[in-house]
C-alpha cells in the first residue's frame, strides 16, 4: 500500500483528535466572533491548504454573510503591502507551517489588528507560535508528497470553526459525527472513475460553493500523481468558455452535492452531455458518496473517497503516487 493511500484512509481519525484536542479553543473562538464579528476574514494558504481555506470561505459567506478572501501573500513577502485590517480575522492553513510568505502575511495582519488563527500540522512552528490562537490539526506525519489527511483534517477545521460561530445544533451535531462519516467514505471506490482517468491526458473537474474547492483539490492531486492535464471550474464558469472544449468521449468529473446549487448543476451537467462528453457525477445515483448529517458538509466525505481513486489511477497509469518526478514534500515560497 502507498503511503498516499494509507494516509488517506487514516483522515478520520485525524479529524477525531483534531475536534477532542482543540474542542474547548473552537468554542472560544465561536463565542469571540458572535461576540464581535468581523467585517472580513482573510485566509493564507497554498495548494492543498488554499482549497480547505477555499471551503471555508464558502461556509463563512453562505452560513454567516461575511467576506472572505484568500490574500495573495506576496502582497506582504514580495511587495512590503501594509495591511488595513482592523478588527478583520486572519486564518492561515499550512502543514508545515514555515513558508515565508505564509509567516509573513500573518504578521502583518496580525501587527494590523487582526486577529489571527493558525491552523497548522506542526504546532511549533512560525505560523503556530506567532498566531494568536494555533489550531493543530492532529494529523501525524505526512510522508507522501500528496497531501490527504492533512487537508481533510483542515476542512474539518474550516467546518468546525464556521459552526462554532453559528452556534447551531445541527450543524455542531453533522461536524461531530465527520469521523464515522469518512470512515464509511473511505471505503467507498469508484472503478468507474479510474477507468476513466487512467485513460486521460485531459479532463475537468467540476463543482460549485462548497464543492468548488472540492474540484480544485482533485484537480491539482490528478496532477501531481496522475501527470493528467485536470482542470477545475465551478458548474457556472465552464458556461463562459471552457465548454467549447467538450466534445466526444471528453472525460468530465463532477461533484453535485445535496445543496442549494443542485438544480443549476443538474441543467449545466445536461447541457455538457448533449455535446457528447463523458461525465461521470459525485452523486446519489451517480459515482457513489456517503452522505453527512448537513449537505455543506458533504464535499468532506467527496474528497475522501476521491483520494482513494486518485492513488489508485496513479498507480494504473504506472506511475508512483507518493513520489511526483519533480515535487517534494515542503515547499517554501517567499
Amino acid at each position: 500500500m502507498s503511503a498516499m493511500a494509507r494516509e488517506a484512509r487514516e483522515a478520520p481519525e485525524a479529524v477525531a483528535r483534531f475536534l477532542e484536542h482543540n474542542a474547548k479553543a473552537l468554542a472560544e473562538i465561536g463565542a469571540r466572533l458572535r461576540r464581535k464579528p468581523p467585517p472580513v476574514i482573510l485566509t493564507s494558504a497554498r495548494g492543498s491548504s488554499d482549497h480547505a481555506a477555499g471551503y471555508f470561505k464558502y461556509l463563512v459567506e453562505i452560513l454567516h454573510g461575511v467576506p472572505c478572501c484568500s490574500m495573495g501573500a506576496s502582497v506582504v513577502s514580495v511587495y512590503g503591502a501594509k495591511l488595513a485590517v482592523e478588527n478583520a480575522v486572519c486564518v492561515t492553513v499550512s502543514q508545515s507551517g514555515k513558508s515565508p510568505d505564509i509567516v509573513a502575511l500573518q504578521e502583518e495582519a496580525k501587527r494590523a489588528g487582526a486577529l489571527t488563527i493558525a491552523i497548522v500540522n506542526v504546532a511549533d512552528s512560525p505560523a503556530g507560535n506567532s498566531a494568536d490562537i494555533c489550531l493543530p490539526l492532529q494529523a501525524g506525519p505526512e510522508t507522501s508528497v500528496a497531501a490527504t489527511k492533512s487537508c481533510i483534517a483542515s476542512l474539518a477545521a474550516g467546518a468546525a470553526i464556521a459552526a462554532q460561530w453559528l452556534g447551531e445544533e445541527g450543524l455542531l451535531a453533522a461536524v461531530l459525527r465527520l469521523p464515522a462519516d469518512l470512515r464509511r467514505a473511505a471505503e467507498t471506490g469508484w472503478p468507474e472513475a479510474i477507468a476513466l482517468a487512467a485513460a486521460a491526458e485531459s479532463l475537468y473537474v467540476l463543482g460549485r460553493g462548497p464543492a468548488l474547492p472540492i474540484a480544485a483539490e482533485t484537480a491539482l492531486k490528478l496532477k501531481e500523481t496522475c501527470a493528467i492535464h485536470a482542470e477545475a471550474y465551478s458548474f457556472a464558469e465552464v458556461m463562459h468558455g471552457p465548454l467549447e472544449l467538450l466534445g466526444e468521449g471528453f472525460p468530465v468529473l463532477a461533484y453535485s452535492p445535496e445543496d442549494k446549487s443542485r438544480a443549476a448543476s443538474r441543467e449545466a451537467i445536461a447541457r455538457m452531455r448533449a455535446t457528447g462528453a463523458k461525465i461521470l457525477v459525485a452523486e446519489e445515483g451517480g459515482l457513489p458518496v456517503v452522505r453527512t448529517a448537513h449537505p455543506l458538509l458533504d464535499p468532506i466525505s467527496m474528497i475522501q473517497t476521491a483520494y482513494g481513486f486518485i492513488e489508485a489511477t496513479a498507480r494504473a497509469r504506472g506511475r508512483d503516487p507518493d513520489r511526483p518526478r519533480l515535487l517534494k514534500k515542503v515547499t517554501e515560497t517567499v
